[in-house]
């Protein structure tokens, strides 16, 4: 039997610890994973591109466990009614190569997002940076709102969406908790108006297209940006002249994706950037400075997806009462009958065709 985690199963885990919570100590797990980044295997994700969107399978591996994740993104769903992005993930043991988790990821990649998200502004952003403005205001933006809240002290959000219902959702919701009583939140009529004044600007829109969201006039010395939703081949949300500001130094998860999909798609190949992974091994702040601006060119990696699986598996079996599993891999008595085993007269399925 292999354990299995549902929707109906993480929204029990997440409401048990709380949202804030459970999105702090999973960005916990991602940086100690990052912390032996030499340990897992690292390739760019399989992507299967079309008109409207993309399908990507993410696997990685630490020599003991590996996991995989498929995702797709497919901005027009929405008209549909249907989600930007779905996800499930498998969790394995390498010695034996059998499934030991198969998760739900659509909810469990928002928190995750959101965690990396922080876990980066809380190494490059400067530590007395409470306003953050939040340009998307869509499915991911309450998690990096909870996460930016919980991890880095954003005290005050200015939300801009270019749909308007958007931003009242994502205003309701954020009052709707109690553990944001003392966020302000502004909503603003404009990008450049959400900017001014904001320490951290998070971007997390959806479109596939190389689109200009962050003009170089809205960035102001020792801005942190945190590029979110740039994380495909041509799509992009930063002008090009802000990653190439001589007080700017740009950010990536693993660099040969971020060549392909991140925000650095736009600049030649041999355009310096830093892994986050050389950043926690530093063990001090990678700022050269106040003035400096930090860019978190953000497209998601494979080893965050891995240590929320290993996250996400670990509560679960904490909680064995209530733990699910599915017969995904038959149990046989001899390994080397899978026919009769499974199909054959004697086999419990056999049986309990002839009972009915």
């Amino acid at each position: 039997m292999v354990d299995y985690i549902g929707i109906a199963d993480i929204q029990r885990l997440v409401h048990q610890i709380g949202a804030g919570a459970f999105i702090e100590r999973l960005a916990g797990e991602i940086e100690a994973d990052y912390r032996r980044w030499a340990d897992f295997e690292k390739s760019a994700r399989l992507a299967s591109h079309s008109d409207v969107g993309v399908i990507e399978l993410m696997p990685t591996s630490d020599g003991q466990l590996y996991s995989f994740k498929y995702v797709n993104g497919h901005p027009k769903n929405t008209a549909e009614g249907l989600l930007t992005v779905t996800a499930f993930g498998v969790l394995a043991d390498v010695a034996t190569g059998y499934p030991l988790l198969l998760s739900e990821l659509t909810v469990t990649t928002a928190l995750r997002t959101a965690a990396m998200s922080a876990l980066a502004a809380k190494w490059l952003a400067r530590p007395a940076s409470r306003v953050m403005a939040l340009i998307g205001n869509g499915a991911q933006s309450e998690f990096q709102a909870i996460a930016f809240h919980r991890i880095v002290g954003i005290r005050e959000l200015r939300l801009f969406d270019v749909d308007a219902a958007a931003s009242a959702k994502l205003e309701r919701n954020l009052r709707a908790l109690p553990e944001l009583a003392d966020l302000a939140i502004t909503v603003c009529s404009s990008t450049a108006e959400a900017a001014e004044g904001a320490d951290i600007i998070t971007t997390v829109t959806a479109d596939k297209r190389n689109a200009t969201i962050i003009e170089p006039s809205m960035v102001k010395p020792g801005m942190h940006i945190n590029g979110v939703g740039g994380d495909c081949p041509g799509k992009t949300e930063l002008h090009r002249d802000i990653l190439l500001r001589a007080d700017a130094r740009v950010i990536v998860e693993y660099e040969p994706q971020s060549r392909v999909e991140g925000e650095i798609q736009q600049l030649p190949a041999d355009f310096p950037v830093t892994e986050f992974a050389d950043i926690v091994a530093s063990a001090r702040s990678p700022r050269r400075s106040d003035d400096e601006v930090t860019i978190f060119d953000s497209v998601g990696f494979a080893l965050e997806d891995f240590s929320a699986l290993r996250f996400v598996h670990a509560l679960l079996n904490e909680q064995r009462d209530t733990k699910r599993q599915i017969d995904l891999v038959p149990r046989l008595a001899d390994p080397k009958d899978l026919f009769g085993g499974v199909l054959g007269q004697a086999s419990p399925q056999a049986k309990l065709r002839r009972v009915a």
